[in-house]
């Protein structure tokens, strides 16, 4: 009967794991934006619902995303590139305006 159980749950392991978006480099960058966005107090945090500002963890994962432009120069499409770009651009420009509205945060 355990072993029953184990391979139900197995099974319901990978129809969660299928239901994902694969792992691409684009993935991975709107991963680390959406995280931004929370801490930028732009969306609500996913496991609170709540919309709150955390300025360094924005300005955080904003660096972040500017060293993986940095140490992927030359190895991204041209696609993933632009991505880059402009999200770096969009993520900068509000935190500018955020910490302007919101110094202490």
């Amino acid at each position: 009967m355990t072993e029953e159980k184990n391979k139900k749950g197995a099974e319901g392991e990978g129809q969660k794991e299928n239901s994902l978006p694969p792992i691409d480099f684009m993935t991975f960058t709107l991963s680390l934006v959406s995280s931004a966005q929370v801490h930028l107090g732009l969306i609500p945090n996913p496991v609170t619902q709540k919309t709150e500002s955390d300025l360094g963890a924005a300005r955080q994962t904003i660096d972040i995303l500017g060293m993986l432009k940095e140490k992927t120069k030359g190895n991204l499409t041209n696609d993933e590139e632009r991505l880059l770009d402009y999200v770096l651009y969009d993520l900068r420009m509000k935190f500018v305006e955020m910490s302007k509205t919101n110094p202490k945060s």
